[in-house]
């Protein structure tokens, strides 16, 4: 079993300074028993996290690429591990207020604004400030609109660590000088087969409970979020709060397609869903993926109040695979639905 502990917090930035450059792969590559795990400074990215199987077969369990010089050029971008800032997810029609005044940011989805634009935090070269066996720290300067709409100068900070079977992965940010929207998480793309499945290298056969969302975020159209918490009835195509269930078990529902965007006609999931937990549940896990196939189970501990959940429907079939993950039910790329990201936020 894979532990994933996720933690956001506002705190001053350490001082950088010079470390080790990474290995000949260009990934830095952290070990504790029980799992492998590599990172590269562009977008402060994980790349690769190897766990054993049922079986003792090692498995890479998310996506990325074998060459860490590709992520910067890939015209794709999916964020493959990466850490997008400094404000994630969406912003409807592209402008929110602070104090009253209104900020417009760039529109790169749809009217919307996703991941701070075409220069947020996942579209940059971090800087590595702290290295050990098992941690790996990177920082940014964020000066003020760099990415456009969002003022003053933020300090940020990311620190992955690994210990038996878990990674850790604590986030800070500072607003230096003036009040902003910031707003960060990281974002794995997830294949718990690692596409080693012979009958499937889609992701409906994996098995996921939200057990503390009942509610989640209202979305239009196309995807932009309302304001509205609508509460998710049991057995509806969105809840994974009364039992853990296959990602594709409600194919067959008529709110599949559109269920993440009429206007598009997005399939299967990606919204957010609300954390609402009592101080005794404060240790438990927001979320569980697992596979029946490998037997691997990843459970998602964090202090925020959301859990996104896209289960890769616009993955059309031009992101290369790794060496390792081409199993033979793959054509070499990821296909819609190949994989699911599991973003916490707030």
């Amino acid at each position: 079993m894979i532990k994933a502990l996720f933690t956001l917090l506002v705190l001053p930035l350490s001082v950088l300074s010079a470390w080790a450059p990474p290995g000949p792969d260009g990934k830095y590559t952290l070990t504790a028993p029980g799992i492998t795990a590599k990172f590269i400074p562009y977008a402060a990215s994980i790349t690769n996290l190897v766990v054993p199987d049922r079986n003792g077969t090692l498995r890479d369990v998310i996506l990325g690429y074998d060459n860490a010089t590709f992520y910067p050029v890939d015209p794709n971008h999916p964020d493959y591990g990466a850490v997008p800032g400094r404000y994630t997810n969406r912003i409807a029609n592209h402008t929110y207020a602070i104090n009253g005044t209104r900020y417009y940011t760039e529109e790169n989805d749809g009217n919307g604004t996703l991941h701070s634009g075409l220069n947020g935090w996942s579209r940059r070269t971090w800087n590595v400030s702290d290295l050990t066996t098992t941690s790996i720290t990177f920082t940014i300067r964020d000066e003020s609109n760099s990415s456009m709409g969002f003022p003053g100068l933020v300090l940020g900070t990311v620190t992955h660590s690994v210990s038996n079977n878990t990674w850790s992965t604590r986030l800070s940010a500072v607003a230096v000088d003036h009040d902003t929207a910031i707003m960060l998480t990281t974002h794995p793309y997830w294949n718990l087969d690692s596409f080693n499945n012979p009958k499937t290298d889609l992701i409906f056969n994996h098995t996921l409970s939200l057990p503390f969302s009942t509610r989640m975020l209202g979305i239009d159209k196309d995807t932009q979020f309302t304001g509205a918490l609508p509460d998710v009835a049991r057995g509806s195509i969105n809840d994974f709060w009364s039992k853990p269930k296959q990602l594709g078990a409600s194919m067959s529902d008529p709110a599949w397609v559109g269920n993440c965007g009429t206007g598009s006609g997005c399939s299967g999931y990606n919204n957010q869903w609300v954390v609402d937990r009592n101080a005794s549940d404060v240790t438990k896990p927001v979320a569980s993926l697992s596979s029946d196939y490998t037997g691997i189970k990843w459970d998602l501990y964090t202090d925020q109040s959301g859990v996104v959940v896209y289960s890769c429907h616009w993955m059309g079939g031009r992101n290369q695979l790794k060496q390792s993950q081409l199993g033979p039910a793959t054509n070499g790329f990821v296909r819609a639905n190949g994989c699911v990201a599991i973003e916490a936020q707030d």
